[in-house]
């Protein structure tokens, strides 16, 4: 008996966590003990029920995802009801049960408050901030490692110039890993320094990121154009973490552009007067007078999670899993600075402003 394995049935029915499995019409298909202490039925009253007839979610996203079938979704602490209970908050999770269509796994879990890394702590009102397990974070930095050393071995054998290519890859590598080792250490509420930057080089090292990620896409055409103010000075931030903030919102704009048929994307730079924060326990007023517009024509965030979108593990993207914006949330409020979001419907455009200080306006070891 020392060699015999558990079965996979056997460590399903171990899970702490309620698992569900569902066919392709929603019906209850197999529950794990676990599911049956959550829902206080036994698995012979739950099995062929539709799931809605048992568990009532009270955000339209988590729905619409269970509809899709194929996407996953992590939404933590969301408002379920279930059968004739009060409503309650509980982490729901979802994914597409591979080599079966239609098919998926729905894990919930009461929300559990120190198994988790949190990535720093948001201001008050920011409401959950957003969590990165330290294994997670390791298991990423092992095969940056074998991609880095792959592109040395090519920058030896291409000529000048193609290094170029291998060169960014190397550098961003090497920032990727930096980030990950501050998003470790965010839970102690550390942030890098920050310093004087060129919010212009920042913008365009964003830009030739982007354009090397996919250069024999369909969309490797498309060019972002610059509406840049020559005369700003610089700005007070952190060069690495500003560079990841540009290229999400870059990322994000050339994804919302997808289909379109004339796709445009704008980056503006500009002085913004009167975008006042106050800061340290004294209540000093904190000027953001910078201002960093990425603007697309795309149709724009869903009218349903345009008010959420920068709270975690909520994404308008069909596979999206709801981190990116949070983190530049996350990010861009290390540096003392702010990011919002608009839409223009008159003129179909969508814009994601950043609002950061000057270098030199805020006092070391401050954060608005």
């Amino acid at each position: 008996m020392a060699h015999d394995r558990p079965d996979l049935r056997t460590v399903i029915a171990s899970l702490p966590q309620a698992l569900l499995i569902l066919a392709p019409d929603l019906t209850i298909a197999s529950v794990n003990p676990a599911a049956e202490h959550l829902v206080g039925q036994g698995a012979s009253r739950v099995l062929g029920r539709s799931l809605h007839q048992l568990l009532a979610f009270e955000e339209q996203l988590i729905i619409d995802r269970l509809a899709d079938r194929e996407a996953h979704l992590v939404a933590r602490g969301s408002l379920v009801r279930i059968l004739d209970q009060p409503p309650r908050q509980i982490d729901v999770m979802t994914a597409p049960v591979l080599n079966f269509p239609g098919w998926q796994i729905v894990v919930l879990q009461e929300p559990v408050g120190v198994e988790a890394l949190t990535l720093g702590a948001l201001d008050e009102g920011d409401g959950a901030g957003v969590r990165a397990p330290e294994i997670l974070a390791h298991e990423i930095k092992n095969p940056l490692a074998g991609i880095r050393g792959a592109a040395q071995l090519l920058h030896r054998r291409l000529d000048a110039g193609d290094r170029a290519l291998t060169a960014l890859i190397t550098s961003e590598v090497d920032r990727i890993a930096k980030l990950i080792d501050q998003m470790q250490s965010l839970g102690r509420r550390s942030t890098e320094p920050a310093v004087p930057c060129n919010l212009h080089e920042a913008a365009r090292h964003a830009q030739a990121i982007l354009a090397a990620a996919r250069p024999d896409s369909s969309g490797s055409d498309l060019v972002i154009e610059e509406e840049f103010d020559p005369s700003l000075p610089p700005i007070s931030a952190n060069p690495d973490a500003l560079v990841q903030v540009l290229l999400n919102l870059m990322a994000n704009a050339r994804d919302a552009c997808a289909g379109v048929d004339h796709p445009r994307i704008i980056v503006r730079t500009r002085f913004a007067s009167g975008i006042q924060v106050h800061h340290g326990s004294g209540g000093k007023v904190l000027r953001l007078p910078i201002e960093l517009r990425v603007s697309d024509n795309g149709p724009g965030i869903a009218p349903s999670v345009r008010d959420h979108i920068f709270e975690p593990f909520v994404s308008s993207k069909k596979h999206g899993q709801g981190l990116g914006l949070a983190l530049v949330q996350k990010l861009v409020r290390d540096m003392n600075g702010r990011v919002t979001h608009d839409r223009d419907e008159g003129k179909g455009i969508t814009h994601f402003r950043l609002h950061l200080p000057v270098a030199g306006s805020v006092p070391t070891g401050v954060h608005a």
